[in-house]
C-alpha cells in the first residue's frame, strides 16, 4: 500500500470555486480502482491551502490514475486556480495508530 499526500495553494478568490469543484469529483477519485480511501484537509491558518491524503493499492494502480480520463479531466479544471506550483509525495506506511482509538 501506498499514500499519496500532495499539497494545492489556490488564489485566495478560487478556493470556493475548488471546494465547490471537489464536491462534484470527490467520489469519482475516492471510488478509482485501486483507492482505498481518500481525504481532503485544508488548513486553518492559511485556507487557500489544501492537501489531499489518499491510500493507494500499490504505485501501479496510482499511476493508472494519474494517466486516467477521470484525472484528464479534473487537472486542467484545476490547475487555472492555483497560486503555487502543486507538491505531491508518495510514501510507504510504516505505523498507523489512527484507529487505536476508536
Amino acid at each position: 500500500m501506498v499514500i499519496r499526500i500532495v499539497k494545492l495553494e489556490f488564489q485566495t478568490d478560487k478556493i470556493e470555486t475548488f471546494l465547490e469543484f471537489f464536491e462534484n469529483v470527490k467520489f469519482q477519485v475516492n471510488g478509482f480502482p485501486g483507492c482505498k480511501g481518500m481525504q481532503l484537509h485544508q488548513s486553518q491558518s492559511n485556507p487557500s491551502l489544501v492537501f489531499t491524503y489518499s491510500i493507494w493499492e500499490c504505485e501501479d494502480d496510482l499511476e493508472k490514475y494519474r494517466l486516467s480520463e477521470t484525472f484528464s479531466k479534473i487537472w486542467p479544471e484545476i490547475k487555472v486556480w492555483f497560486a503555487a506550483k502543486p507538491e505531491a509525495w508518495t510514501l510507504k506506511n510504516h505505523f498507523d495508530g489512527l484507529n487505536l482509538f476508536n
